[in-house]
């Protein structure tokens, strides 16, 4: 394929003549393409940090706790204090179907952890091994807490990352150690190292997980629990599914039907969605400010390049007297309105790429846009640049080389 190096030299010379002109219709299209791609990367690295914030939890769980009654029921006063019981697991578990993983835990807080001369203030968690799978321990050293641990109530635990770095400042691994929490021994089986700042029953990198029935035990819990945590199975929604659970539960404990206070619930699955909501939305508004603000720079090359057609309207005559075609001058006017608004418009996403790499240095997440949406933008600067052409070719074409010379 042969390149017309005439005809491009002369494209650029036709742009560089007109230098101010130029300059003033290329930042509108720099401009847009800027906000198109900053926002974009933007709303993607925020949504990334958010995202990190539940890093870690099941997004179709739910959580529920108590507190004191609202109303008055078979005999109980209003106020009556409650507390959810290890029999509400299998009540709850052979009541509703839907439920795929339900698991109580239980938690002191206020603890301190001490390994020799280190010490850390922490939370003293205690679980079953299923609450793995709702909670995501991300071990990184050693195991997670495991059936035998519950049944012989061993005293071990699995750390955060924050109290193993905080106690065992060697470097060597914390798991076969023991550490003491407010004078009680266990030995380290596992390091977590999950990241998310939800808060359930303290956070992830702060707590100290025992097996349930070893808390139970050593801090006289008898058969209370403080909160019931679950997953739905999938076609299921966690909102329809909590709704069964506090039937169950109010039915049990005699308390009112439309008692709102009596339960607290917390459904992580409504937080994801809320969050995937929100930034669809914000996507939606980027795409709507980029592309109003890059079609304003479109609608600004295509008026220059209008007057630069009427100012050039003898040179355009005199060469269709010698006999350019009309081909030949649509070509030449749409070409220069493609590579003004083409160079625009990948000055703007180099700009834009170095703006959300500085965004993102020290957060951890990427600002960065996908090469999918860089190729998009290009093909929308390829198709605005020609769009932006056509009125000023049109007219152009329509110029006469006897009126042209009339003119002059």
């Amino acid at each position: 394929m042969r390149i017309d190096t005439d005809r491009w030299a002369e494209i650029l010379i036709t742009i560089t003549r007109n230098k101010t002109r130029s300059l003033l219709t290329a930042f509108g299209v720099f401009w847009g393409i800027f906000m198109l791609v900053a926002l974009m990367g933007g709303s993607q690295g925020l949504q990334a940090l958010l995202s990190a914030e539940f890093e870690g939890f099941a997004s179709n769980s739910g959580f529920m706790a108590t507190s004191a009654t609202s109303k008055a029921y078979k005999g109980f006063r209003k106020g009556r204090a409650w507390d959810l019981e290890i029999s509400d697991v299998e009540r709850v578990r052979h009541s509703v179907p839907e439920i795929d993983i339900i698991t109580p835990t239980n938690a002191r807080w206020g603890m301190k952890a001490v390994f020799g001369e280190q010490s850390h203030g922490c939370t003293l968690k205690g679980a079953f091994p299923e609450y793995g799978l709702i909670e995501d321990p991300d071990i990184s050293d050693g195991r997670y807490i495991n059936e035998l641990d519950v049944k012989e109530r061993r005293r071990v635990c699995v750390i955060g990352q924050r109290i193993a770095e905080s106690l065992f400042t060697d470097g060597a691994s914390p798991c076969g150690r023991y550490i003491r929490v407010n004078g009680v021994y266990y030995q380290v089986i596992g390091v977590s190292q999950s990241s998310g700042n939800m808060s359930i029953q303290g956070n992830a990198r702060t707590s100290i997980t025992i097996p349930f029935t070893t808390l139970q035990q050593n801090y006289n819990f008898g058969n209370r629990i403080q909160v019931l945590c679950y997953t739905a199975k999938p076609g299921h929604r966690i909102s329809e599914v909590e709704q069964k659970i506090e039937a169950v539960v109010k039915r049990a404990h005699l308390i009112h039907p439309d008692d709102k206070q009596a339960v607290m619930r917390v459904n992580a699955e409504a937080l994801f969605s809320m969050v995937d909501n929100l930034f669809r939305g914000i996507r939606i508004l980027s795409w709507m400010v980029g592309l109003g603000t890059l079609l304003a720079g479109a609608i600004g090359v295509s008026n220059i390049m209008m007057v630069t057609v009427r100012e050039r309207t003898t040179e355009i005559g005199i060469r269709r007297a010698i006999g350019a075609r009309p081909r030949d001058i649509l070509t030449q006017i749409l070409s220069e309105s493609l590579v003004l608004t083409t160079l625009a418009g990948l000055s703007g996403i180099t700009f834009a790429v170095l703006i959300l790499q500085l965004a993102e240095m020290g957060t951890g997440s990427s600002f960065q846009i996908s090469f999918s949406m860089a190729l998009l933008a290009c093909f929308i600067l390829a198709v605005l640049g020609m769009i932006a052409g056509l009125a000023p070719a049109y007219r152009a074409m329509a110029i006469k080389p006897i009126e042209a010379i009339r003119e002059e």
